[in-house]
């Protein structure tokens, strides 16, 4: 009988890590090749991890909950056949490394998983700063606790690669340090309570009253997510709208003429999105400013135009999936990238590197019938807008013979967008330009 390593797959450059949400296979059962044995999740995604042999699962190395790194064995499958002797080999020493790992993850656990974990703070750090902090072994405690030199007293690369340097050398102690010197606390309280001030505690909530016939809900892990997201998101940025109406008839007439060779020729549905999608990619290289992400005080422009195109889940909750490239597509490939990503995001079937490195975001407010909304912008990033519901109103027709009332098709465009690092003139600027492509949109194109 061969052993089998069953590893956490690369999920995208970006992803490092996951969760583990549920077992799907209890030790002892059988499993086939290509059949999903846990769940996982990122911190924007869930998925499964499918096993690449067909045998029996006679180990699991991490339980529910637990923190994976991508690369590492977290079961092992004894599968029938002999197994080749370095195999051999590494399975006779998985229960030595196993309980080593353990050990040694009880033995680092406050200086290694609390870094980790900035979800908790209820401060703003940057990724440039988290990335450091990772490094060092920073918890957030003691980030809490750094006077930052930033905007809004923020913490930036400056302040903890001192605060580093200052550790190293003894001037200042972590947290452990003080629990261990009790009396040093005691003569200098102004060390203890220093830290304080700098700590951005939320405003209490206000007690809600429960009656007899209510019903109480836990949120869902990714509802509490976005939930921090959002909060995060509006004390991060100061976020500022510009409207503008646009008139999309030619697009509707086009579309309506066009929608059933379309899907005949590429099967593939065409809705509006990506027509939309198409004007907001070629808005962005125009408008290269929107298309940055701000690190601290310092500003990012993004080489690749990402656009992120949220979508709603059938249990309620919103994902971001990100079409890579987006302006290096035509029509037909944008259409194909949005009901992709589109029909996965229902199914629940998209990878963790699919909601990865979105430099804009695009939402269709107007699905559920909105005219217009005001869109919490995706961070990093610095803008998104939000496509209106398209309605039959009564416009004025400029003509050469003089102006008169027709029946068009219209909708509005919300941008919000970051005001610490866009104005007001690149906001509307962007905006418009994408209405002008949508307005000048060619009748007479193929698709």
């Amino acid at each position: 009988m061969a052993r089998f390593e069953l590893k956490l797959p690369k999920m995208g450059e970006s992803v490092a890590e996951a969760t583990i949400t549920n077992w799907l296979k209890e030790v002892g059962d059988r499993i086939e090749a290509d059949e999903a044995v846990l769940e996982i999740a990122t911190d924007k995604v869930d998925s499964e991890v499918p096993s690449e042999v067909s045998g029996v699962l006679v180990e699991q190395l991490f339980g529910k909950d637990d923190l994976v790194q991508v690369g590492q064995t977290i079961a092992i499958i004894e599968t029938e056949g002999d197994a080749p002797a370095e195999t051999k080999v590494e399975a006779a020493a998985v229960p030595v490394a196993a309980a080593e790992i353990e050990k040694t993850i009880e033995a680092v656990k406050e200086t290694v998983s609390a870094p980790q974990d900035f979800a908790s703070s209820d401060k703003f750090f940057s990724p440039l700063v988290k990335n450091i902090a990772k490094e060092e072994g920073v918890s957030v405690a003691e980030l809490n606790g750094i006077q930052g030199s930033g905007k809004d007293g923020r913490v930036t690369k400056e302040d903890i690669l001192k605060y580093v340097e200052d550790r190293k050398s003894g001037v200042v102690q972590t947290p452990k340090a003080v629990e261990e010197t009790p009396k040093v606390v005691a003569e200098t309280p102004k060390a203890v309570q220093a830290p304080e001030p700098v700590v951005q505690k939320s405003q209490q909530a206000v007690p809600v009253s429960v009656n007899g016939g209510d019903e109480i809900i836990e949120m869902d892990r990714m509802r509490k997510l976005i939930s921090g997201y959002m909060v995060a998101s509006v004390q991060t940025s100061a976020h500022v709208q510009s409207f503008i109406e646009v008139d999309v008839t030619n697009i509707v007439k086009w579309r309506d003429k066009v929608k059933t060779a379309f899907e005949k020729r590429e099967g593939e549905k065409l809705t509006f999105t990506p027509i939309m999608m198409e004007a907001v990619a070629k808005a962005l290289k125009d408008f290269p400013g929107m298309n940055i992400s701000v690190d601290g005080d310092y500003i990012i422009k993004k080489k690749n135009i990402n656009l992120g195109m949220a979508a709603a889940l059938p249990n309620g909750n919103l994902i971001v999936p990100v079409i890579k490239n987006a302006d290096q597509l035509n029509l037909v490939g944008m259409a194909k990238a949005v009901n992709d990503l589109g029909n996965r995001a229902k199914a629940g079937k998209l990878k963790p590197d699919d909601t990865q490195g979105g430099t804009y975001t695009v939402t269709n407010v107007g699905t559920f019938g909105s005219v217009f909304g005001t869109p919490i912008i995706n961070q990093p990033q610095v803008g998104i807008l939000a496509l209106g519901a398209i309605r039959k109103v009564p416009a004025v027709i400029e003509t050469p013979e003089g102006d008169f009332i027709g029946i068009r098709q219209k909708m509005f465009l919300s941008h919000s967008y970051d005001h610490r690092v866009v104005d007001g003139a690149l906001g509307g600027s962007f905006v418009k330009r994408v209405a002008e492509y949508l307005e000048a949109f060619d009748v007479d194109r193929d698709f």
